[in-house]
């Protein structure tokens, strides 16, 4: 049998058998919700559509959970009352499915290129260890919303505004108008310096927000002055799911949190944020950037359930990025890939949830916060790609000379209109000759 399709054929294997390894672990490890939020989202536009009650005075039967998202994402999921709740959860699943797909293609292909890997093989096997991801699989099973946002985000940061589109911007608009907590990204282009993207991403989201106040008066005008800061529609800060710096505050005096040191957390970090994600933009790194952000909104949402750190992903594929971008042998890629193995490794294990009833004493503050510390961590310490490192996504666009985000000290990316008088390119801290 030739070469090639014995490789295949072991390939294909290795897939099969690792895809019944997930399986086995899900069988075991996985808590089914049954499609809960889904539950809430179709009760909620059901109650709205067909039974002519306020979707924001709609609250799951048995429980004090309603609709919490803007009239823009009724607007969205408007198509669901009209599906037989079956229908619903198809629709939900692939679509999740479909997105991870992409987003882990755009991010796990130049990876694959750079190593010599065969492409759809690693994708293959990415795509089986993210089923078993608890962020993942809880996404999946409470058929939330979390990766058709991040996947929105990604469009602009590792597509559009890489190449210069004008439209770029637009996806981050969408993703705010439909869950408030992606505007972290509009800041995030301002902090950077993209103004016109910025001005994009916010023209969009007040857009279609107008137009959903256009089509749903009463709903908008219930959800802006009542359902928005109605806090105990999301459930209990201090509950253990709460993997953001808000939930590490209301875990350590669950009666009486201090508002006061959460924002100082909250201020601290992101200053730490900002910092390195200017870094990340100065050398076109937004990749990077995305991932960055991702950890940041994690952190300092008040209420980050596990399920939203799927948004974490991003930073995980980037230390195994960053690990084989390393020269092999080195204590650089055994440290990076490590980390990207233990902090994987945890976020698969439900670690958290074993101090679920009892979060007392210094084992119950370092265990139950066990994902915020992997979100600081990443936030902290990601790397930072430098020009010539290859193979990034998102790595076209660099500051212009005089930028906000040209960070001092930070090299930055070759650039075909930064050309010295004889007309040739050169790389920052490299001498030029001219020949």
């Amino acid at each position: 049998m030739a070469q090639g399709p014995r490789r295949t054929i072991q390939q294909v294997v290795c897939v099969v058998a690792l895809a019944v390894a997930v399986t086995a672990f899900l069988s075991v490890a996985a808590v089914r919700h049954g499609f809960f939020d889904l539950k809430v989202y179709y009760g909620a536009l059901t109650w709205w559509v067909h039974d002519g009650g306020e979707i924001y005075d709609f609250l799951k039967p048995g429980t004090q959970y309603g609709f919490t998202y803007p009239p823009f994402a009724a607007l969205v999921m408007l198509p669901m009352a009209y599906l037989p709740w079956a229908a619903a959860i198809a629709v939900s699943v692939a679509a999740s499915v479909l997105v991870t797909a992409v987003l882990f293609w755009w991010l796990i292909d130049p990876i694959s290129r750079r190593c010599g890997w065969t492409r759809w093989f690693v994708l293959a096997v990415a795509l089986c260890l993210a089923a078993a991801y608890e962020p993942m699989r809880e996404t999946v099973n409470f058929g939330q919303v979390n990766m058709l946002l991040l996947f929105l985000v990604a469009i602009d940061l590792l597509r559009l505004l890489p190449a210069g589109n004008r439209w770029a911007g637009v996806g981050i608009g969408l993703a705010t108008a439909i869950k408030l907590t992606p505007g972290i990204f509009i800041v995030y282009l301002l902090v950077t310096g993209r103004w016109r993207a910025a001005v994009t991403s916010m023209a969009t989201a007040a857009g279609v927000t107008l137009l959903a106040a256009a089509l749903f008066p009463d709903a908008s005008r219930e959800f802006w002055t009542e359902a928005l800061w109605n806090t105990g529609r999301v459930g209990e800060l201090a509950f253990v799911s709460n993997q953001s710096l808000r939930g590490v505050v209301a875990r350590l005096n669950p009666e009486h949190p201090s508002t006061l040191a959460w924002l100082a957390l909250v201020l601290a970090t992101l200053a730490l944020w900002a910092w390195r994600s200017r870094a990340a933009v100065a050398v076109g790194d937004e990749a990077t950037g995305l991932a960055l952000t991702g950890a940041v909104m994690c952190l300092v949402s008040p209420v980050t359930w596990v399920h939203h750190l799927v948004w974490l992903l991003p930073a995980l594929i980037l230390l195994v990025d960053n690990g084989m971008a390393a020269p092999a042998g080195s204590r650089r890629r055994r440290v990076l890939l490590g980390a990207a193995v233990v902090g994987y490794g945890l976020l698969i294990s439900r670690i958290v949830w074993a101090w679920e009833k009892d979060f007392i004493g210094l084992d119950g503050f370092l265990g139950s916060n066990t994902y915020v510390w992997i979100s600081l961590a990443l936030l902290a310490f990601l790397p930072i790609r430098r020009p010539g490192d290859g193979g990034r996504i998102g790595r076209r666009w660099a500051a212009p000379a005089g930028s906000a985000v040209e960070a001092p000290g930070v090299p930055q990316l070759d650039q075909p209109d930064r050309r010295s008088p004889a007309g040739q390119r050169h790389r920052i801290g490299r001498p030029l000759t001219v020949r």
